[in-house]
């Protein structure tokens, strides 16, 4: 499967087993494929403000097309992607920003079907610990149960103080096989 960043098509350019081609790294092919985009970018004349007032927090996983999936268009929604799409300290403040500084009033979870999260632990960090000789000071925030984890990112962003809006905060997980949402009911 192709990706955005596409691939070159005639045959003089050699490509290697991991999509580049020779001699080009997987960055220089994504700052080729900026250039052609920006050779054909016009100013949309927006501003940082979401025309939709919504912030939506997902996993980074690559197989979530999140505009495509939500029919949003360029300067719909702030998007902020982490492992998982737990809501952390981290997201709390980009939410923060989004609704204090830029006019978000909704909140949409995304998690998936299939995370890597699902089969990790905490475990992980004492890994790395061993390896690099220092405890990450961040929390892995695995889970076994991805419904119950949308609940528990639903109720951190409910309670957070720092939070102007938290009445319109709705989770969801996107199945990757079908690319259906389904709601959670936050109980």
């Amino acid at each position: 499967m192709t990706t955005s960043a596409s691939l070159p098509t005639n045959s003089e350019d050699a490509i290697s087993t991991n999509g580049t081609r020779e001699g080009d790294t997987v960055t220089d092919r994504l700052v080729e494929a900026n250039e052609r985009y920006a050779a054909e970018f016009t100013d949309p004349g927006m501003d940082a403000r979401p025309v939709l007032h919504v912030a939506v927090v997902a996993c980074m996983d690559a197989r979530l097309d999140l505009h495509a999936a939500l029919g949003l268009e360029l300067g719909d929604c702030h998007t902020i992607r982490n492992a998982g799409g737990v809501v952390t300290d981290d997201v709390i403040r980009s939410l923060t920003i989004s609704q204090r500084a830029l006019g978000t009033r909704s909140v949409v979870l995304i998690h998936h079907t299939g995370c890597g999260l699902e089969s990790l632990t905490e475990e992980f960090r004492q890994d790395l610990e061993n390896e690099v000789g220092q405890r990450p000071t961040w929390a892995v925030e695995s889970f076994r149960d991805v419904d119950q984890d949308v609940r528990q990112s639903m109720q951190r962003v409910r309670t957070s103080p720092f939070l102007l809006h938290a009445d319109d905060v709705r989770g969801f997980v996107f199945d990757v096989k079908t690319g259906l949402l389904r709601e959670i009911d936050p109980a």
